[in-house]
């Protein structure tokens, strides 16, 4: 069994469940520090899965190496706006080397989204399978309008990954979202979780890791104040409004999830995409 390390940007969190006879761990990576202006500092919370019959499992990437080596021609002029720090350290690739890993054993990539800063990593793991929705696959390579035009970055892609598309709608219900899917072939206890709005097949990821579930809701909220009830900074309020897809359903799902929040139910850790208390709280 491999031992726990002690690095700046990785945390383990570790469960046994005795009833499946399986262990299952789950380490909350930064893969990439922004520093927007006028804007508290951020993160790119990425998971990786330690499965038991697939290898490892990332949910999302952050930033690349390519990225941090070519950030004008990976990012373009959005690069500015949200300021990723770009250091190579913070890759999902070197993190995972360096706690004992090869890249090779990244076998699956699940996407909450392909926003920039989200699929920077994908091709510093040429081999995973890339698992998101249909729908958020068509927008990547079939952008309709000028958001969509601007957000997705066709050099992140060129690499031509294995895609591998699902449709949530076609699922079951998990906690209350109405359409999800468990990606058995990957492994039993992960399920994409449908939560258009930010993007047009935006979705969530719930792995079951053991005595709880940690959701990592992608961006379908940025900051836990949204859904705590606290005072959320404007800026942060701002950018979320203006990157939206769909406001009307971004409502909808900072609703279900501040259902999920005030329940406060120990079978399950909430995390998001950027909120660097979260990661905190989920390294801890």
């Amino acid at each position: 069994m491999k031992t726990r390390f002690a690095l700046p940007h990785v945390a383990t969190v570790l469960f046994v469940t005795y009833a499946k006879m399986r262990l299952m761990r789950v380490h909350h990576l930064n893969c990439g520090t922004m520093r927007p202006p006028l804007t508290p500092e951020l993160v790119a919370h990425v998971l990786l899965v330690e499965t038991d019959r697939a290898g490892l499992v990332l949910v999302d990437t952050g930033y690349g190496l390519a990225d941090a080596a070519d950030p004008g021609a990976r990012l373009g002029p959005g690069r500015h706006l949200i300021r990723p720090v770009l250091d190579p350290t913070e890759t999902a690739l070197r993190q995972v080397e360096a706690l004992g890993f090869a890249g090779s054993d990244v076998r699956h990539i699940v996407l909450t989204h392909a926003d920039m800063d989200h699929i920077g990593g994908l091709a510093d793991f040429p081999e995973a399978r890339v698992h998101l929705t249909t729908s958020e696959a068509r927008a990547a390579q079939q952008p309709r309008s000028r958001l969509e035009r601007t957000r997705y970055r066709a050099a992140q892609l060129a690499h031509r990954p294995h895609l591998v598309e699902h449709s949530p709608v076609a699922g079951e219900a998990w906690r209350g979202f109405a359409a999800a899917r468990e990606l058995t072939e990957i492994s039993p206890g992960i399920v994409l979780v449908a939560l258009p709005g930010h993007t047009r097949g935006h979705a969530a990821v719930a792995v079951d890791a053991g005595e709880r579930w940690v959701l990592h809701a992608g961006d379908a909220f940025y900051d836990e104040r949204q859904l705590s009830g606290g005072r959320t900074p404007a800026s942060i309020l701002l950018s979320e409004r203006s990157f939206a897809h769909e406001w009307r359903l971004v409502q909808r799902n900072h609703g279900r999830l501040a259902e999920l929040w005030a329940q406060r139910d120990p079978g399950l850790l909430l995390v998001n995409a950027h909120d660097p208390a979260l990661l905190r709280r989920a390294q801890r």
